[in-house]
Formats: structure tokens, C-alpha cells, sequence
């Protein structure tokens, strides 16, 4: 690692095509930090802010968080990226149940261009459904001094409101599409990272005033610091955590040469799921919840009581969801036949295992096993800190699920970009070797 870094240090200002992608890349996530200021038409956002306020410790901060605080300015991103996450899980859980899906996952780029496709159809809907709910509760929030928080009430501004929000996230989606085509990095995670680190600061300078009004003791900050300090450490030892199983390359006689008889390993990560499982369960825990914050429907408001951000309830259902969605994502991007059926094509094998299904088996029974040391993990590292911030009333932001989800997104990105240079690199020595041939 300590090599590659330093020919990334040294190379990605001599490599025009990854300069211009990684400008790209700052680019779009400026122009989303830009829209998350852009307030939406027909609020009064000083009347906003005041409710945001009295909610912060609840679900309604987790959203606002996930948002990049655009939800408690109500911009025109105000819905952020989870809507698209959300039609994102529906349409994978239904590819795994409707056959008909199933078939056109299956039909290579063109199918997955289809699926892709009715997701953002999805999106679409599930954005209207959630900016009505939101427009209809607020028109019947008032400010401290019994001003309207919507200016105008009616029928113009729920439509408004609809087209506003709808349009912000189909265009966040967008450009989290252009960030993975032109740019580096996966898009739709990089502008959940830019969010939670756009908060970053805020959350600093909020602690700062509460340990100077005396509202958080010395120790407590002491404490706080320790864990995110061991809490990021122990994130980077895991995330670099893997379970090599060794493979060995049978010898083959291809004309008069030699071929194989390598000894290799098969690396699974302890975590193949990366920080998906912790954004697809808030994604889940956010979309009734937001309904229900916004919703005087009975039914919704007793929803809202009982997952309150923090309580029993939501941690038990928080950590029920990483571990279905761990499970389910290392299900989807690996599969241990195609991967059996990969080393028996070429004439590798697992010591004292017979190649094929018995080599399947194995792998999927290991793979199995660390699934859940890496989901236990994950839970661990998203629930455990929450409680602590909660206990001496610290930011969201210091929380296990953002430090999880950022240290991830940036080890993720800089994978890319240091393969990308060694790539590159790879070819400047054949295109040099080939030159000096050709001298020769």
C-alpha cells in the first residue's frame, strides 16, 4: 500500500484523464452543495428551523443527516438521495422474486439498463408520495409566535411542493450517475459522504458552545473523542480484513511450454458489503418514519413514538435490517458458483476440495461465516457509538453510522483512484517495453 501511494502522490497530476476526473468529481459534488442552499418556494425557514430544532434528537436528524442539513432548510434537495436508495432495495428485492425480472437482470448490459431504468421510475413515485405528506403537514405547523410556516397554503403550493422536491432528488440522481460515468468513485455514495462531512464542522462548533455553557462536561468530551478515535481505527482494521482461501493452479502442457502449477489465494472480504447495509436500513427506517413525522393519522403518529431515533425499538430494528441487508448485498455482488465454475476453467482448485459444487459449498459456507462476524460489525460500530453521542449529548454527525459510512466512501474512492494509477502505470511500462522492441 505504502508503494502505491506514493506513485498516486507523485502520478495523478501527470495523468490528464484522471486530473479531469477527479475535478469532475469536485465539481458535481459542489453544484449538490450549492443546491442544498437553494431554499424551496413558500416556506418561512426561520419557522422551519425552529421545528427542526425541537426534532433534532429524533428520526427526523438521521434524514436531515443523510440530506447534508437540506432537509432542515427545506432546499430544493430537501429529500436528498434516499428515495432513489429506497426504489433501489425494492427493485432488488423484486428482481429475486419476480421471475420476469429475474430474466432481464439476466440479459447483460441491456436488461440492467431496463432495471435501471424502472428504478428511477420508482424514485419518481416515491417522491411524490413522500413531498404530499410533507407539504400537507406543513401547512399546519406554526412558528413560536403562531406565524404559518407556509406562506401561502392551498392546493398550488402541495403541487409546488410535489414538483420542487420531486425534481431536486431526480436531478441529485443525475448527478450521482455522471460522478460513477466521468468521474471517480461511486456517485450516489460519495454525495451521501459529501452530506455527512458537509456537517462535520457545524457539529464541532455545536459541541464547542455546549462544553462552554457547561452542558457537556470535560470528561465527556475526553470520552467521545477516545471512541471516535478507536471507533475509526477499528472501522480501517476491518474494512482491510479478509479470509484467503488458498488455491492452487494444476500444471498444463500448452504446445511445448509449461502453464501453472501456481500456488494463490481467494480473498473474501470480512465486510464484501461495504457501507450499503447501514444506508439501506436507514433507508428503510426513514421512508414510514418521514410519513409519520409529517402525518396526523393516528396510526403514523404511533409509528413516529415508537421509532424515535435512539430507543430500543429502532436500535433492535436498525440492527435486524444490517444484518438482512449484509447478508442480502454479499448475496448479490458474489456469487460462489460462478466463482467455483471460474477456477475449474482454469485448473485451479481448493486443497482436499473436489472442484465444482463441493468447491461452491465450501466457499459459500466460509463466506457464510464471515458474513457474520462482518454484519455483527457493522451493527456494532453503527449502534454502539449512537448511544454514546446520545448519552453525553453530542451531534449526530460524531454517530457510528456516519463515521462508518464516510471512512468507507473514502477507502473505496482512494481503491479506485490507486488502481486506476497502477493500471495506468502498467501501461506506460508495456507501451515503453514495446518502444524499445521496436528500436531494437
Amino acid at each position: 500500500m505504502s508503494t502505491t501511494g506514493g506513485i498516486g502522490a507523485a502520478s495523478i497530476s501527470k495523468i490528464p484523464e484522471l486530473r479531469k476526473r477527479i475535478l469532475f468529481t469536485i465539481f458535481i459534488i459542489a453544484v449538490y452543495r450549492l443546491g442544498s442552499h437553494v431554499p424551496t418556494p413558500g416556506i418561512d425557514t426561520v419557522a422551519l428551523s425552529a421545528f427542526f430544532e425541537r426534532a433534532s434528537g429524533t428520526i427526523f436528524g438521521v434524514f436531515n443527516m443523510f440530506s447534508g442539513g437540506a432537509l432542515k432548510r427545506f432546499s430544493i434537495f430537501a429529500l436528498g438521495i434516499m428515495p432513489y436508495i429506497s426504489a433501489s432495495i425494492i427493485m432488488q428485492l423484486l428482481t429475486i422474486v419476480l421471475p420476469a425480472l429475474e430474466r432481464l437482470s439476466k440479459e447483460g448490459d441491456l436488461g440492467r439498463k431496463r432495471i435501471t431504468q424502472y428504478t428511477r421510475y420508482g424514485t419518481v413515485v416515491l417522491c411524490v408520495v413522500q413531498s404530499y405528506f410533507i407539504a400537507k403537514s406543513l401547512e399546519g405547523m406554526r412558528s413560536p409566535n403562531g406565524a404559518s410556516v407556509v406562506i401561502d397554503p392551498g392546493l398550488s403550493f402541495r403541487l409546488m411542493t410535489i414538483l420542487t422536491l420531486t425534481t431536486g432528488t431526480t436531478f441529485i440522481m443525475w448527478l450521482g450517475e455522471q460522478i460513477t460515468e466521468r468521474g471517480i468513485g461511486n456517485g450516489i455514495s460519495l454525495i451521501i459522504f459529501a452530506g455527512i462531512a458537509a456537517g462535520i464542522p457545524g457539529g464541532f462548533m455545536q459541541s464547542l458552545k455546549l462544553f462552554q455553557s457547561g452542558q457537556i462536561t470535560a470528561f465527556a468530551v475526553v470520552a467521545v473523542l477516545t471512541v471516535m478515535i478507536f471507533a475509526i481505527a477499528f472501522i480501517i482494521f476491518m474494512e482491510r480484513s479478509q479470509r484467503r482461501i488458498p488455491v492452487q493452479y494444476a500444471k498444463r502442457v500448452i504446445g511445448r511450454k509449461l502453464y501453472g502449477g501456481q500456488n494463490s489465494h481467494l480473498p473474501l472480504k470480512l465486510n464484501s458489503a461495504g457501507v450499503i447495509p447501514p444506508i439501506f436500513a436507514s433507508s428503510i427506517i426513514l421512508f414510514p418514519a418521514t410519513i409519520a413525522q409529517f402525518s396526523n393519522v393516528g396510526i403514523f403518529k404511533h409509528l413516529q413514538q415508537i421509532m424515535m431515533s435512539r430507543s430500543l425499538v429502532y436500535n433492535l430494528v436498525y440492527i435486524s435490517l444490517i444484518i438482512f441487508f449484509t447478508y442480502f448485498y454479499t448475496a448479490v455482488t458474489f456469487n460462489p458458483v460462478d466463482v467455483a465454475e471460474n477456477l475449474k476453467r482454469n485448473g485451479g482448485f481448493i486443497p482436499g476440495i473436489r472442484p465444482g459444487k463441493t468447491t461452491s459449498d465450501y466457499i459459500d459456507a466460509v463466506l457464510t461465516r464471515i458474513t457474520l462476524v462482518g454484519a455483527l460489525y457493522i451493527a456494532a460500530v453503527c449502534v454502539l457509538p449512537e448511544i454514546m453521542t446520545y448519552k453525553f449529548k453530542v451531534p449526530f454527525y460524531f454517530g457510528g453510522t456516519s463515521l462508518l459510512i464516510l471512512i468507507g466512501v473514502a477507502l473505496d474512492t482512494v481503491s479506485q483512484i490507486e488502481s486506476y494509477l497502477l493500471t495506468r502505470n502498467y501501461d506506460g511500462f508495456i507501451k515503453n517495453a514495446r518502444l524499445r522492441g521496436r528500436r531494437g
